[in-house]
């Protein structure tokens, strides 16, 4: 009896040690994953659409997002200092939508020396340590709107382009598109080229620069939703509706007001909503091991006021409706 007193006594501890080790692991694998969702800047409209799609897409997916962005998008140091804080925290994956392609490699690389997925969106960052892509073909976009150009003003024309960060990727991108567009029309020419730092009232007061340097200006094509809004407030404080053209980026609220008035006559939209809906379904099953697509074009189209509330575009436009 003593020597089966001692038995238990030996192994009790064993069982109760060996039950905690198994009960923490299944609490540990059951416990809601974190992710990090870190974008560009803050309220903006196009940045609320794309977590509109990722929240719906974590209730599906069972993880929990942690969603941050700087105050403005020029801000790089405010974005690597909060993915350096996901990392740190220990996050289960990060989606992030790089300010710069330089700037936030070595976080990236940091991240994933720690074993945590990276999804990048929006705009690439120029490593290898990240699990999965997923964007607009940004060139593709700038060519769509050189040849939407083209319908409005002809083969002959003086245009102007406005950009919003200069040397940021996905503006670049969407230039080089443009432009190469434009190669092949001799006679149309860009007279200039400006660039309104992620502020619209900015871009208003350059686009009044311009039409003062240029009288004889037919378009302006503007390369995101703070640029286009901006110049069309400029067009439509000099009522100017008539004589200048403008074909822009995104499908804000006022974007669209605007092509309704006929300010702005065409935009290039992308799907913002897909974006943030692929990227978690992307971290999640990066978090579960399982074979993701390394790249995904989630696509962009022209919209203008005949086109704009066909059924097929409409949920592009108005994704908090639909």
């Amino acid at each position: 009896m003593i020597k089966i007193n001692k038995l238990i006594v030996i192994i009790l501890p064993l069982i109760i040690a060996t039950s905690c080790s198994y009960k923490q692991k299944i609490n540990a694998s059951s416990e809601v994953k974190q992710v990090a969702l870190i974008v560009k800047s803050r309220e903006d409209y196009y940045w609320e659409t794309v977590k509109m799609g990722a929240d719906i897409a974590a209730k599906e997916f069972g993880v929990e997002i942690n969603y941050m962005a700087p105050i403005d998008e020029s801000d790089i140091d405010a974005q690597i200092k909060m993915v350096s804080e996901a990392v740190n925290k220990g996050v289960d994956a990060i989606i992030l939508a790089p300010s710069d392609s330089k700037a936030l490699v070595d976080i990236a690389n940091k991240a994933r020396n720690h074993k945590i997925p990276v999804i990048i969106i929006d705009s690439n960052l120029e490593t290898d340590a990240i699990n999965s892509f997923i964007a607009t073909d940004n060139f593709e976009a700038g060519k769509k709107a050189g040849e939407e150009l083209i319908n409005l003003v002809g083969e002959k024309a003086n245009v102007a382009l406005m950009g919003y960060v200069k040397g940021n990727l996905t503006g670049d991108q969407r230039e080089s598109g443009f432009l190469d567009t434009l190669s092949k029309y001799p006679n149309i020419k860009v007279v200039a080229k400006k660039y309104c730092s992620e502020d619209s009232s900015l871009a208003t007061t350059l686009t009044k620069n311009v039409l003062s340097e240029y009288p004889n200006l037919d378009a302006i094509v503007a390369l995101n939703s703070v640029s286009t809004i901006g110049v069309a407030d400029a067009i439509y404080e000099m009522n100017l509706m008539n004589g200048i053209k403008i074909v822009g980026f995104d499908s804000t609220p006022k974007e669209i007001q605007y092509i309704e008035k006929n300010v702005i006559q065409a935009t290039i939209i992308q799907n913002p909503f897909n974006m943030g809906y692929l990227s978690v379904k992307n971290a999640s099953s990066s978090i579960n091991s399982e074979k993701i697509e390394e790249y995904i074009d989630t696509g962009s189209k022209v919209i203008n006021k005949e086109n704009m509330f066909l059924p097929e575009n409409e949920k592009f436009i108005f994704p908090f409706v639909n």
